[in-house]
């Protein structure tokens, strides 16, 4: 065990060395974002609905926070179909994998809603076109037409105008993982993979079969 973590590999080095996952997470999306072509910070969210069915869609990954407390942000409608399945059930599993490098990382965890002030910040920060889309879009429901949607966000540009507020109904989740898996790709389909699984002492680390 050392600073929290409790390493049951034996051989975890290059790539995977490191006592911080989310430290780990960081270095290979910014590794990732000198070699992916498009949204080197794409991620796959899964979640589910009332019938416990899943549903799973990318959306963008926009800040990996500092552990122990942190987690992985991203920012959507509430009242979409994800929104109101996280807000239902707090929790979601998440994939992000990078082609060029033969790499991904899969988190699990749970899910809760970031402060306005971070959300407040990102949005201010968005184009005006992407803030005023966010009042436009009724996001997951029924849509008559492109026209419908064109005719929205103009409504809303002749509202807002080109500073617009943030919509109560947008804002940020955060995952907060309670399992990280990093994996690389090997010859001979004989990968290596190191899963991080919180515990109350810290994280306990273990390489898996591939």
């Amino acid at each position: 065990m050392r600073d929290g973590v409790k390493d049951v590999s034996t051989d975890r080095c290059g790539p995977f060395a490191g006592d911080d996952p989310f430290a780990l997470a960081r270095e290979w999306l910014r590794n990732a974002e000198a070699t992916e072509p498009n949204d080197p910070n794409a991620m796959a969210l899964a979640t589910v609905d009332g019938d416990g069915t899943p549903n799973v869609r990318i959306v963008l990954l926009k800040e990996i926070e500092d552990g122990p407390d942190g987690g992985f942000v991203f920012y959507t409608n509430f009242e979409g179909r994800k929104g109101t399945e996280l807000l239902a059930r707090p929790r979601a599993a998440c994939v992000i994998h990078w082609k060029t490098m033969k790499r991904q990382v899969r988190l699990r965890g749970d899910v809760d809603v970031v402060e306005d002030s971070k959300a407040d910040a990102y949005y201010a920060s968005r184009g005006v076109a992407s803030r005023l889309g966010a009042w436009a879009s009724a996001q997951s429901r029924p849509l008559a037409s492109r026209q419908e949607l064109m005719d929205r966000f103009a409504a809303v540009r002749r509202t807002h105008g080109d500073d617009p507020p943030r919509p109560p109904h947008w804002g940020g989740f955060r995952l907060r993982p309670f399992e990280v898996e990093f994996w690389a790709d090997g010859a001979d389909r004989l990968h290596d993979r190191f899963r991080w699984s919180r515990a109350a002492s810290g994280w306990i680390v273990s390489r898996l079969h591939p």
